[in-house]
Formats: C-alpha cells, sequence, structure tokens
C-alpha cells in the first residue's frame, strides 16, 4: 500500500493498493478525495479499473451521506463458489456441465417461463421502483444476465474443482441507481453542493442521510442485495444438482459475497457508510448487523 500524491483541491488522501492505476481511475480517486462528503480517506483495491463515477476496485466512506453512483448500476452484484470433493474432471465431464447449465440456467436478457419461489418477494418494500420491478423480477430470479457476469467451473489452489458464478441483482439495481442518483442530482443542484465534475452516469451526487431520499434508496438497495444473494444461491444450486449428477461429488464448503454495496460500519472512531464497488468486505458479520439495523430503521 502506498499513499499518492495529493493533487489541488483533496480534502482526504488517497491509499493505493494497485501498483499502477490507470488515468482514468486516477481521475476518479481524486474526485472521491475532493468529494464534500467522503471521510478518512479513499482506498484503491490491487485491481482498480475505471469504472461510472467511482473506480472498480474503490472503498469510500461517507459520515452523513450515500452515493448512489459509488455503489453503481448493479447493486449486490457479487461472487458465489462452492468447493467440491473432486479432485479432476474431464473435458467431456466439463462440456456436459455446461450443456446442461445452458438449458436450466437463462442467460443475456432471457427469463425463466413461469414464476420463481422465494419467501423475500413478500417484504418487498413499498417502493415505487421495486414495486414496478416485481412482476419481472420473479422470472429473473435464478438468471445469470450478461456483460461480465459467468459461470464456471475452476481447479482451485487446494487441488479440488470449484463451481464459481458472478451475478447480481438483475434489473433491480439498474433501477434504483438510475432513479436515486436523478434525485441526487437534483438535490445537490438545489442546495448548490460542489460536487466534483460528472454527470449523469458519472455523477457523484449523494444523498443526505436523513431525508427521505437517502431512506428509500437505503431499504431499496437493501432489498437488492437480498434479491442478489438468492439469485446467486439458486443459480449455485442448479450448478450443484448438475455436478453432483455428472462427478458423484460432494460440497465441503460454500461462499456468497456482494461486490457492490454500501454498509453502516464503525471506523477511526466514527460511524460511516462504507461503499464499496468491485471490493468485498474484511470482516462481515459485526458491521453487516449494524448496517441492517440502520437500514431498517
Amino acid at each position: 500500500m502506498k499513499a499518492l500524491q495529493k493533487r489541488r483541491g483533496d480534502r482526504i488522501p488517497i491509499f493505493s493498493w494497485c501498483a499502477d492505476v490507470e488515468e482514468g481511475a486516477l481521475e476518479q480517486a481524486h474526485n472521491l478525495a475532493s468529494h464534500p462528503a467522503t471521510f478518512h480517506h479513499v482506498a484503491l483495491m490491487p485491481d482498480t479499473h475505471r469504472g461510472y463515477g467511482m473506480p472498480i476496485g474503490g472503498v469510500i466512506a461517507c459520515e452523513n451521506a450515500v452515493i448512489p453512483n459509488a455503489v453503481g448500476v448493479d447493486i449486490g452484484c457479487g461472487m458465489a463458489a462452492v468447493k467440491t470433493s473432486a479432485t479432476r474432471i474431464s473435458a467431456a465431464a466439463c462440456s456436459r456441465i455446461i450443456e446442461k447449465l445452458k438449458a436450466e440456467i437463462p442467460v443475456g436478457f432471457d427469463h425463466h417461463e413461469t414464476d420463481q419461489s422465494w419467501d423475500g418477494f413478500n417484504d418487498a418494500p413499498d417502493i415505487p421502483v421495486i414495486q414496478q420491478q416485481l412482476a419481472s423480477a420473479r422470472r429473473q430470479l435464478g438468471t445469470l444476465g450478461g456483460g461480465n457476469h459467468f459461470i464456471e467451473i475452476q481447479e482451485g489452489d487446494d487441488g479440488n474443482v470449484w463451481l464459481m458464478l458472478h451475478s447480481g441483482s438483475r434489473n433491480f439495481g439498474y433501477k434504483i441507481a438510475k432513479e436515486y442518483n436523478r434525485l441526487a442530482m437534483g438535490l445537490c443542484e438545489k442546495w448548490h453542493s460542489q460536487l466534483p465534475p460528472g454527470n449523469g452516469e458519472d455523477s457523484l451526487a449523494f444523498l443526505p442521510i436523513g431525508t427521505k431520499e437517502a431512506r428509500e434508496y437505503i431499504t431499496a438497495m437493501s432489498f437488492a442485495l437480498s434479491f442478489a444473494k438468492a439469485n446467486r444461491a439458486a443459480m449455485l444450486n442448479v450448478f450443484k444438482k448438475i455436478a453432483r449428477a455428472e462427478l458423484g461429488c460432494t460440497f465441503e464448503q460454500e461462499i456468497n459475497v456482494h461486490h457492490n454495496f454500501a454498509a453502516y460500519e464503525r471506523h477511526f472512531g466514527r460511524d460511516v457508510w462504507v461503499h464499496r464497488k468491485g471490493a468485498t468486505q474484511g470482516s462481515s458479520e459485526s458491521s453487516q448487523a449494524a448496517w441492517g439495523r440502520q437500514a431498517t430503521s
């Protein structure tokens, strides 16, 4: 880790674990360092690269605000993986598993033909951007989506075969981010907030904690995170079923984590909203519990 040289206007330092930060991501990091709502420092992870507004692989904290575009348009995007007892797999077995996956897990813009079951649908918050997506989301649960989302079979450093997938909250995250960034831009313009350069998807407009808009965003984000986790779990269950039938394996360890989210945590003696875009949480239980209490209060 090294502290990057400050530029004029930076309020807080930038600490980088990335050996060679690309120029676009560096510019975004300095925008965050000069932002009126950021706290203590900007952190750049080893794989940092340019995103929208905030670098992917970036972490920031805000004391009294949330920044929708610092979480991004795929709220709850993350990884799920499971370790199998298998220590080898043939190319033919891989091909058969892939073909079965294609038949059971919709990708891209495809959905399931029938509604999928998830208890969380019964707890959907009464927020327009959520309610408008519920009907389609019932058929999106257990679907991969497009872009950089993937399903793959891996050989781990431990010598075991692992099943891995990368996906998020489907259209929920996109709609929530777009709507609350729009509202944040309007509020920041109304209050003449001095923001770094950026507009639309690159905007770093923020929602002050305590406002109706911030409360709604946090509640909507929380629901999208739950949906994203359930979405990955549903696909992983299909993946495990197919792998078990093909390989005769058992499963020894399972992981399901977000890397696009904001969480209410305590750092450097302050209660802050930590925004992670393309970055995971080091220790989750205590901070997630605190975040859950705040999000539902």
